[in-house]
């Protein structure tokens, strides 16, 4: 099994690649989809309106994001304790589910011929210590001013693309990244133009 993950800050064009990798059969996994099912848990359910109220919650008792990120993403201390305490709920659940999801693909490999790629989509994979498990590493960048044009598509709000901004800067280093395992995707452009640099670095896994 060969594990691509993919590094580049929010809006750079990390989901655009994956969807080219899938495109040729590889196998991602998308931390986002991931703690998405994990706010649907019960428990998690639970303890996000116990913290933060029922207002965070839809008729159907599920949870609304757009809810919740107002009360995690601002600039008060209030709201860093709060998007830590979330962290601290979401993201050890979010490691199991990929670790899972890596285990079924490992064990779906054997016996088979071809090796199974799988892509990490994780936003902070660096900062979260998935780098060292990766075979390759795709660095995927963007001009500034189309990545910002992009996260403005979000409708996020300034407190919140801050704080995400926040999260990727904090503990980012690329030092102690293997040179030879890094490959690098300008996503700036069209669709082709992005592809092309993904077919080219897949062509290369098979060569």
């Amino acid at each position: 099994m060969t594990i691509i993950g993919l590094i580049g800050r929010i809006g750079a064009g990390k989901s655009t690649v994956a969807q080219r990798f899938a495109a040729h059969g590889a196998h991602v996994i998308d931390a986002d989809r991931i703690a998405h099912a994990v706010l649907s848990e019960d428990d998690v359910v639970r303890q996000i309106a116990d913290r933060f109220g029922a207002d965070v919650l839809d008729a159907a008792g599920r949870i609304r994001r757009r809810a919740v990120a107002d009360h995690v993403f601002g600039p008060t201390p209030d709201h860093a304790r709060a998007l830590e305490w979330l962290e601290a709920i979401v993201h050890p659940r979010v490691r199991r589910r990929i670790a899972d999801e890596l285990a079924v693909v490992q064990a779906r490999e054997g016996g088979h011929d071809g090796a199974a790629v799988v892509v990490l989509d994780v936003p902070l994979l660096v900062q979260a210590g998935w780098a060292e498990l990766c075979d390759r590493l795709v660095v995927v960048t963007c001009a500034e001013e189309v990545r910002r044009h992009r996260l403005a598509a979000r409708h996020w709000s300034r407190a919140e693309q801050e704080a995400r901004e926040s999260a990727w800067n904090r503990n980012y280093t690329a030092a102690g990244l293997a040179a030879e395992k890094i490959s690098t995707v300008d996503a700036s452009r069209d669709l082709t133009y992005t592809w092309n640099q993904v077919d080219l670095i897949w062509s290369g896994l098979s060569g």
